[in-house]
């Protein structure tokens, strides 16, 4: 069988059995369990709690010991193992502690999904940069498409999602053993210190001035990458508390219109070189960010209905702020170190978005949403006011009996209902993000000259 192929198949699995429940998990977690915001907070954070050791720990694993093929298998079995089980936790701190193993099994595999994929092009003497990215944009399609089948299987809120993804796990996991052998490379004839083996090294760029700046940049940009994923969803899927939303296909399909941003991803990754080198690497991140002030700004203020639009445009911006700063991140330190740091400068790299980033974004956003953004409501006309409808809207009378709550005669409840504000989040982020952006305009200095604009081509030719 064709290898491309293959590896095509592979990259689909992949993210297919990630994007099954990374966006919808809000929905399970805050209207099937009703936990609050901060412990949501602490289990989003277990990604980057697992991407800070795990992806080097295992990368070592299979640089020395197993077939990087056999040991990605066995990740996937054990990951599917561990989604099968999810659905039977039933506190917090046992879904915090098997989310968190979960992860450890993942977030390894998707570093050894490149390495195969690489070494796979390499043994058979294909070009990696001409061949590599098409089989890359099928793991963004397999995402889109495991976010459509758990929405349209009506599973968005439950516990199917989670079956869903065990299932193409396990399948995924046995599949890789028919991967091509990629075998261990085993020590190289160069001596190397520990610090070496672990990719350490490159921590030594924090005593330059410059490189340090961009990568606590990066980790407070890393924090907002994390906010949509989260929220994105259940923000959506709030809106069917609203008389005036709740047959909208905005709710029906929330997790469908959630999938605009990673289509919109596929299309702007086309665009970047032409924006690399009209615009320099810099002001490429500096779009990024206002994108991301886009994205949270637009989500503020867009409805299902006559607001629509702004939903979508969030989604379609998504595309650009996600994109161009992962990938302009990539190329500047990929330019601005010397070869033999370089993989593990960008290890930093990904070390500071997806795992300093992710634990600071995910922690700090659920407890400020619990802390400053969870209204209580004590009374029938105080709810009614706040999701504009009329007391006795019989949508918005069901939802209070949903809640378990009783009516008095004065209209007050027998217990107070919690509400989130999503507007006053948004904005909140959106603020963040724009402090960001300045602050990164104003103290990070770095020059488009015609060498730069020569090494960039380099990279991407």
């Amino acid at each position: 069988m064709n290898v491309k192929f293959r590896l095509t198949v592979m990259s689909f699995m992949q993210f297919f059995v990630w994007g099954a429940w990374l966006i919808t998990i809000a929905n399970y977690w805050f209207n099937t369990n009703g936990w609050d915001g901060t412990q949501f907070g602490a289990i989003f954070a277990t990604m980057g709690f697992a991407s800070l050791f795990m992806p080097t720990l295992m990368g070592i694993v299979a640089d020395k010991w197993i077939n990087a093929e056999r040991l990605y298998g066995i990740l996937h079995l054990c990951y599917a193992a561990v989604l099968f089980y999810i659905p039977q936790i039933s506190t917090p701190h046992g879904f915090f502690w098997i989310m968190f193993l979960a992860m450890c099994f993942y977030m390894p595999t998707i570093s050894l999904s490149n390495s195969i994929s690489y070494n796979s092009l390499k043994s058979r003497l294909l070009d990696v940069v001409k061949d590599f990215p098409p089989i890359r944009v099928w793991g963004t399609i397999g995402f889109i498409a495991a976010m459509w089948i758990t929405n349209l299987t009506g599973s968005k809120a439950g516990a199917n999602q989670f079956y869903i993804a065990g299932i193409a796990a396990a399948a995924l996991g046995i599949y890789s053993f028919t991967l091509p052998k990629c075998p261990p490379a085993n020590l190289s004839a160069e001596k190397s210190t520990l610090v070496q083996k672990l990719g350490l090294e490159s921590f030594r760029l924090f005593a330059n001035y410059k490189m340090a700046l961009f990568f606590i940049f990066s980790m407070f940009l890393g924090g907002a990458l994390q906010l949509t994923n989260m929220y994105g969803d259940v923000f959506l899927d709030a809106f069917k508390d609203f008389p005036r939303y709740a047959d909208s296909f905005v709710v029906k399909y929330s997790t469908i219109i959630m999938s605009i941003s990673q289509i919109s991803e596929t299309l702007f990754i086309l665009a970047i070189p032409f924006f690399l080198k009209r615009f320099g690497i810099k002001n490429v991140m500096l779009i990024a960010m206002f994108a991301w002030v886009l994205r949270f700004g637009l989500f503020a203020y867009g409805n299902p209905g006559n607001g629509l639009w702004m939903i979508v445009l969030s989604c379609i911006v998504y595309g650009m702020a996600f994109d161009f700063f992962n990938i302009s991140g990539s190329l500047f330190v990929e330019t601005s170190t010397a070869p033999k740091i370089r993989s593990s400068a960008q290890g930093l790299f990904m070390m500071m978005t997806n795992g300093f980033g992710a634990v600071f974004g995910s922690l700090l956003s659920g407890w400020m949403i619990d802390r400053f953004f969870t209204k209580s409501f004590g009374s029938l006309q105080s709810i009614a006011t706040f999701v504009g409808s009329e007391p006795s809207n019989n949508h918005l009378q069901s939802f209070i009996k949903q809640q378990g709550v009783t009516i008095a005669n004065n209209g007050f409840f027998s217990q107070p209902i919690l509400m989130k504000d999503w507007r006053d989040i948004w904005l909140t982020f959106t603020i963040y993000a724009l402090i960001v952006a300045v602050l990164f305009m104003v103290f990070f200095k770095h020059k488009h000259t015609e060498e730069r604009e020569k090494a960039i081509e380099a990279v991407l030719s």
